[in-house]
């Protein structure tokens, strides 16, 4: 006869064999049904150990969180690849993520079955990593907790081994930017090629990407309302170059200011702008013509490798500028960021002209340039009145006599509130 159970229960049955000495072994069956009718079970040799997972069984299925034990036995790396392959992400974004899976998760998460992957499991690969720059770190540990979590909504797994609390998330950095003084920015700007020179007008005086100055067009010049259109970029996707928007897919406006359009209108008169043809967005994309104010002696869009090899670093080493990754192109973006905080321009503008996602990355990026509010506050005081000294009343001038100014004059912090 065959022995029912309800769904939401799981059976343990005692089994006996003779062992070759003519030995009882016994072991213990957990049977039970899924969520989806079929029978499963699981052999233990401890009742103890029988009585735990069938509790768990049992309590999973009662709370509608049950998991098929068997569901993720399927390596990492097959899941990540069927898990890329169902993305949306621009083709760049799902060559690099390929890149990073291939060469930092998959030598040791790759061949472990998802269910098998433990949070100390994690902990021991990410130690793997520490030779890594920290922020890329960061990139590579989300990557794969975002392919952890389609497992848990796909019911492959309970739980994201990288959520668990003892698994120490990799840091971003602390590397506070350091602008370039004026005097770097002109050394520099000096010792590139004469076509070449434009790039730091423009990476300094409107805060573009690299790759979007390689893409910018007179037509994005718009006179009347004095500022620069940012609407897109040179891409690269291996050796191929394609057109596509700015990072984040953000269009923005900047400020044109007057030095930087002289620049650029001397700089059309001795190059004038020619049309380049590249795909649009993808390598396979739609061919699209702009019209560039920067280009090659070949007529064709800036590479960047090119630029950053044959053209930037010997630059830098003319200048007596080290060639390190914080003297990439990008310093010139960390100028213009600079340059306007000094002038007094806010976060939320600046954020807008650099074409950050957010304000609150610009902040945490260049807080320590901002001028402290504290100062700016004695500043505008000092201008109201001249940096005169209050004349006091004639009783307690006397008493004050002698005394730092402030001992003398008492004020109340609570007489200011706007309650």
């Amino acid at each position: 006869m065959k022995i029912t159970w309800p769904i939401t229960m799981a059976h343990i049955e005692r089994r006996e064999r003779r062992g070759k000495n003519g030995q009882v072994l016994r072991s213990y069956r957990v049977r039970w049904r899924g969520p989806d009718g079929k029978e499963r079970n699981k052999s233990f040799k401890r009742k103890v150990d029988a009585d735990r997972f069938a509790a768990t069984v049992s309590a999973d299925l009662v709370r509608g969180q049950y998991i098929d034990p068997d569901a993720g036995k399927i390596l990492f790396e097959t899941y990540a690849k069927k898990w890329l392959a169902a993305q949306t992400f621009e083709e760049g974004t799902h060559v690099a993520v390929e890149l990073r899976f291939r060469l930092h998760a998959f030598p040791v998460l790759g061949r472990l079955n998802l269910n098998d992957i433990q949070p100390s499991t994690i902990q021991s690969w990410l130690r793997t990593l520490s030779d890594l720059a920290p922020s890329y770190r960061q990139i590579i540990f989300a990557n794969v907790s975002t392919v952890f979590s389609a497992a848990v909504d796909d019911s492959l797994i309970l739980a994201n081994p990288c959520r668990a609390r003892s698994v120490r998330r990799p840091k971003r950095g602390h590397h506070k930017v350091v602008p370039w003084p004026r005097e770097r920015v002109l050394a520099v700007r000096d010792e590139l090629p004469a076509r070449f020179q434009l790039m730091v007008w423009l990476g300094a005086g409107l805060g573009l990407r690299q790759g979007e100055i390689f893409g910018l067009s007179p037509d994005d010049i718009d006179l009347e309302r004095g500022e620069v259109r940012v609407r897109r970029q040179v891409k690269l996707l291996g050796n191929k170059q394609m057109f596509g928007l700015p990072k984040g897919r953000k269009v923005r406006e900047v400020p044109l200011p007057d030095a930087v359009l002289e620049a650029i209108n001397a700089h059309m008169t001795a190059y004038p702008p020619i049309d380049v043809t590249l795909p649009w967005e993808k390598s396979d994309g739609k061919p699209t013509t702009v019209t560039l104010i920067l280009y090659s002696r070949e007529k064709k869009a800036l590479a960047r490798n090119y630029i950053n090899t044959f053209i930037w670093k010997p630059a830098l080493k003319r200048a007596g500028v080290p060639a390190t990754r914080e003297n990439g192109s990008h310093a010139l973006r960390h100028f213009y960021a600079s340059t306007a905080l000094h002038e007094g321009e806010s976060i939320k503008a600046l954020s807008e002209y650099l074409g950050h996602a957010d304000p609150g990355f610009t902040l945490r990026t260049y807080t320590h340039l901002v001028e402290g509010s504290a100062e700016r506050t004695k500043r505008a005081v000092d201008a109201v009145f001249g940096h005169e000294t209050p004349d006091l009343p004639a009783d307690e001038a006397i008493e004050a006599e002698g005394q730092p100014l402030e001992d003398a004059l008492e004020i109340n912090e609570e007489d200011d509130d706007d309650a």
